[in-house]
Parts: C-alpha cells; sequence; structure tokens
C-alpha cells in the first residue's frame, strides 16, 4: 500500500465516521468481538471506511478516520487499515453494500466448524436471503479469503467463514449490524436445539422459506409522505 494522502475530512466523512465507531463499539458491548477483533466498513461516495488494525474501539476518536478507495489506496488517516481489508473491498467492489459488519461472535464460529450450511432452524433465514451458507477456510486478510466469501454470500447478505466468524452487509451500517445480531442468535438457537439428546430439530422447508421470503418485503413502517 502506498503512503496515506492526507486530506480533509468532509462533513458526510466525518458523521458515517461517527456511525461506523458507534457500531464497533456495539459488537463489542455485545459480546460478537472480543478486543480488536473483527471489523467494520462503510461506503461514502468512492471511499470506504474502515476500522483501523489493532486499535481498541473505546481509544478511536474522531481525529482517527481510516478511509481507502476501492482501488485499496489509503485516502484518509494515517493509521493502517485493518487487516481484513481485502475482504471488505471485495465486499463494496462486488456487491451493494454500503457497510458491512464482521465479528468472530461464539455461536455463529462454532457452528462455522460443524456444517457447510446452516440449518434453517427459524424463519428468519429467509431475511438473509437463504440457508446461510459456511466458506471455506483461508486465511484472515488474504485475497483467497475474500474469494471464498463473495461465493458464499452469492444470493445471500449474510454467511460464516470457517473457524473464523460471520460476515453481513446491507444499505446502513444498522442493517449490517442487525443481520450479524440475527445471524448469531440463529446459530446459538440451532446449536441449543441440536444439543438434545435423542432430539432432532425441525427444520423448514423452502416452500416455508420463500413463503416468509414475500411477507417479509411488505414488513416494517410505510414510508411517511
Amino acid at each position: 500500500m502506498t503512503e496515506p494522502q492526507v486530506r480533509p475530512v468532509r462533513e458526510e466523512e466525518a458523521r458515517a465516521w461517527e456511525e461506523l465507531v458507534a457500531t464497533a463499539r456495539r459488537s463489542l458491548a455485545d459480546g460478537l468481538v472480543v478486543g480488536t477483533s473483527g471489523n467494520v466498513s462503510v461506503r461514502v461516495g468512492d471511499v470506504v471506511l474502515v476500522t483501523p488494525s489493532g486499535v481498541p474501539y473505546d481509544r478511536l476518536t474522531p481525529d482517527d478516520v481510516t478511509g481507502v478507495g476501492l482501488d485499496g489506496r489509503q485516502v484518509l488517516g494515517t493509521l493502517v487499515p485493518t487487516s481484513e481489508l481485502p475482504l471488505h473491498l471485495a465486499l463494496h467492489r462486488r456487491t451493494g453494500a454500503r457497510a458491512a459488519v464482521h465479528t468472530h461472535a461464539v455461536h455463529a464460529t462454532a457452528v462455522s466448524t460443524l456444517v457447510d450450511e446452516l440449518p434453517p432452524i427459524h424463519y428468519m433465514t429467509a431475511a438473509l436471503g437463504g440457508p446461510v451458507r459456511v466458506a471455506p477456510y483461508a486465511a484472515y486478510g488474504t485475497e483467497e479469503l475474500a474469494a471464498h466469501m463473495l461465493r458464499a454470500l452469492d444470493g445471500r447478505s449474510g454467511c460464516l467463514l470457517r473457524n473464523h466468524g460471520t460476515v453481513t452487509f446491507g444499505a446502513t451500517l444498522d442493517q449490517a449490524y442487525d443481520r450479524t445480531a440475527q445471524l448469531e442468535w440463529m446459530c446459538r438457537l440451532w446449536l441449543t436445539a441440536s444439543s438434545v439428546p435423542g432430539l432432532t430439530p425441525a427444520l423448514l422447508t423452502p416452500g416455508q422459506l420463500a413463503e416468509v421470503e414475500r411477507r417479509l418485503r411488505g414488513y416494517g413502517q410505510r414510508e411517511r409522505p
């Protein structure tokens, strides 16, 4: 990576950075990450703001804005971007993502070691586009991991990374984070149900998930005129 290019932070970028830091701290408070593990990104125009590498979230300030272009060149800040930059750039280049959240959530990571796909244990599976796939293992921070992730995300807004954690994306940081929390909850649900001796969890059929997907299209409040 070339030397960071320092330029003034634009107002929209400053607001997005504040939201990014709040989301990162929320993932720590909710137990989805430990220490400096996991990372968050949000796109503002052609700039991707990312959490910096190895910096505790509670130490981040407005002056620590860290941003890169879609080509990976650092354009904001002097802190080194997250080691998972290839993963975040792949998401922002290849999907409709405006925000992405990567965590090391315990239950989701446990599930990633057991199956190739999270069984459809709950109807909110449909909110992520269908049964959540597990991307094959690759070392963190590599293009190989990013490629595995993109394949697992085909038609989905979230996936598991084998022996690693979760990745979700959305149109906003709130949406990306909510999907992460939902995925961790579903993994915990499946592990709990699967642990009952002599019983097997009932799973939803493709038809049942398709019905939920149709219903979710009209879910929530209508925009006010």
